[in-house]
């Protein structure tokens, strides 16, 4: 798992153009475009390795602690998921990735953090404004 997180001013985005065929049916119209203001933003590449059951649970757990762990530096409680596979390494699929995102939106979403996603399978637009500080934007990879 690869991780680009960044503690942003604002965060905003529009759908672009589609990468995935079967992505049209799941860009509904609220998550088209939006915006986040004071949010930790994570741009999340899953690996193949990742899918390994034996590594699936640690990745989880340790991926899930460096997003409360950096929220908690500013204490924001608005978190931007985004699947980006452009980090490097050879990606995981499709399903897996999305149902890795849908996990942690879940789980954070459980102990009071506001989490949006921005649209799977689909490039797109962005407007980000990110702190100063070297925290304000961390690279973590977890394997």
């Amino acid at each position: 798992m690869k991780l680009l997180t960044f503690q942003a001013r604002r965060f905003a985005w529009k759908a672009f153009s589609q990468t995935l065929e079967d992505a049209a049916a799941e860009v509904a119209a609220e998550v088209v475009q939006g915006e986040s203001l004071e949010t930790v933003v994570v741009f999340v590449h899953a690996q193949a390795s990742d899918e390994d059951e034996d590594r699936r649970g640690r990745t989880f757990k340790h991926t899930l602690k460096h997003i409360k762990w950096l929220a908690n530096k500013r204490e924001f409680k608005n978190v931007v998921l985004h699947s980006f596979t452009h980090l490097g390494g050879e990606n995981a699929s499709p399903a897996f990735a999305r149902a890795f995102l849908d996990e942690l939106d879940d789980r954070l979403g459980s102990t009071g953090y506001m989490v949006k996603q921005t649209p799977f399978g689909w490039f797109s637009e962005w407007e980000l404004s990110v702190y100063g500080e070297s925290l304000a934007k961390v690279w973590k990879e977890i394997s």
